[in-house]
């Protein structure tokens, strides 16, 4: 096992040092635009300001909405692009575990999906993306929203479909590790809900002259499952979340968050009703685009989360996100280096967990990265339950956009 590490990460290392920098095709906004993926991403698919920008208006740009992009049909009120805008991204990696009955293992690849957006009408946008492949199966439709800007001329949007309420604090889809946010995904007991992906509405508001960002939404709040009967919902309560995000000068930003909602949990002829509520803050800090540093602190209470233990009741569980990226060049770095910490620690032993982990991303072009990176595993409760082996392990990936 310990050669299979050092030689996997020998050949990262290689690898990361000895291609070439130079680029090849680019995805569809980029192509839309005939802008390079630099100008949204640093490095994709995490987002600078303007990339923030720029989905923020529904994926439009004012400045560059030309005719020439249309299909003349006569008809003022229909814009369809004289091509659809498609993309893809393919995500490959190779993993070598410690003490695993698997000692590596090809994920090769570990995710395949097709992605689109873009306007619907003015001020309307869409976005969705279907994974042809995650984890060797059809996985279906994740993100998948309309997006109405700037609602009766204000700083007002609307957000209708299916996306992760945790968007609004530090997404998912945008890391650059193989390491995930793990409180974000924590479903405790029997509960569905977590702070992945969900079905409802999504309201941002900015208060331009404070640099204040608030974010309410109201969903499902059983994940994203297929429907039953032609209902999605499994009961007849909806979950509520409230974001406020304040800037501070120049340096980066503070933050709270709140989620309240009621679950039916059913087994057989075993019913209870579970109250959830998420309550935390967090803060941002970037060092003038050379590192960017972003922590959440979040705390769980479920009521009643076990229908195999109805009397296990007020389950308390914290969790804490922290992430360092490191840019040396800025927006024009080669290399990433990043640094993440995950801990849950809560009533049901079952669901801790605590990992440690250190990346460097080397970008061989401005849509392929390759990473490196290292996971330790300080505490892990029950793989059943968090769906991680009690491992660490390291990760050498290949990621592109195209």
């Amino acid at each position: 096992m310990r050669r299979t590490i050092v030689t996997l990460a020998a050949a990262g290392v290689l690898v990361a040092g000895v291609l070439p920098d130079f680029a090849h095709a680019i995805p569809a906004f980029a192509r839309r635009h005939r802008l390079s993926c630099t100008a949204c991403h640093d490095p994709f698919p995490r987002l600078k300001p303007f990339g923030e920008e720029f989905a923020g208006n529904g994926f439009w740009l004012p400045e560059d909405d030309q005719d020439r992009d249309y299909v003349n049909t006569g008809d003022e009120l229909l814009r369809l692009n004289r091509t659809f805008p498609l993309a893809a991204r393919m995500d490959l990696w190779l993993q070598a575990e410690s003490d695993a009955d698997v000692a590596s293992d090809m994920q090769t690849p570990w995710g395949l999906k097709l992605l689109s957006g873009g306007l619907l009408a003015k001020n309307v946008g869409y976005y969705f993306y279907f994974y042809m492949s995650e984890r060797g199966e059809v996985a279906g439709v994740e993100d998948a929203y309309v997006h109405f800007n700037d609602v009766f001329g204000q700083p007002l949007d609307i957000m209708v479909g299916q996306f992760q309420t945790s968007d609004p604090l530090m997404k998912r889809e945008l890391r650059l590790t193989f390491e995930d946010y793990e409180i974000y995904k924590t479903r405790v007991g029997d509960s569905h809900i977590n702070l992945a992906y969900d079905r409802g509405v999504m309201v941002p508001y900015t208060i331009e002259a404070t640099g204040t960002d608030l974010v309410a939404m109201v969903v499902n709040g059983n994940g994203a499952p297929a429907a039953e009967n032609h209902d999605f919902d499994r009961d007849k309560y909806k979950n509520y979340g409230a974001r406020l995000m304040q800037a501070v000068g120049e340096l980066g930003a503070v933050g709270g968050f709140g989620y309240w909602g009621k679950e039916q949990l059913v087994d057989g002829a075993v019913t209870s009703v579970n109250e959830v509520t998420y309550y935390g803050v967090d803060a941002a800090i970037d060092v003038n685009g050379y590192a960017a540093l972003t922590g959440q602190w979040l705390t769980r209470e479920d009521s009643s989360p076990s229908l195999a233990d109805p009397a296990r009741a007020d389950v308390k569980t914290t969790g804490l996100v922290a992430e360092l990226i490191i840019a040396p060049r800025r927006d024009r770095s080669s290399h990433y280096l990043t640094l993440l910490y995950n801990k849950v620690d809560g009533d049901l032993a079952a669901h801790d967990y605590e990992s440690y982990t250190a990346g460097v991303t080397y970008m061989m072009a401005h849509n392929l990265r390759l990473n490196a990176e290292y996971t330790l595993l300080a505490k892990s409760g029950d793989p059943a339950v968090t769906g991680i082996d009690n491992n660490s392990r390291i990760s050498l990936g290949v990621i592109g956009g195209f």
